[in-house]
């Protein structure tokens, strides 16, 4: 890890970044779901509408999934540096 205060910042920014666009994420999913479960379909115009919305739910988990997936690795790359670090 670095000595520097910028740096440190930039990971500590980094990481909230991360929380705030899971956080973003599992706002809209958890809307996606809900439009998903509670709609009627009474006619195909309310039935193509469900199909966007089931599509929208996939693609939201698929990005949280991907951002998460992100996050560890930034982690994980923080830690191996670290141990690096003590190494030297």
């Amino acid at each position: 890890m670095s000595t520097d205060a910028s740096a440190d910042t930039r990971e500590v920014d980094a990481g909230e970044g991360y929380n705030e666009m899971l956080e973003t994420l599992d706002v809209a999913i958890q809307e996606a779901k809900q439009k998903v479960e509670s709609g009627r379909v009474y006619d195909a115009d309310n039935e193509a509408v469900r199909i966007k919305w089931i599509r929208c739910l996939a693609y939201a988990v698929n990005v949280r999934r991907q951002v998460t997936n992100d996050r560890d690795l930034q982690e994980l790359a923080e830690r191996i540096e670290a141990i690096e670090e003590q190494q030297r």
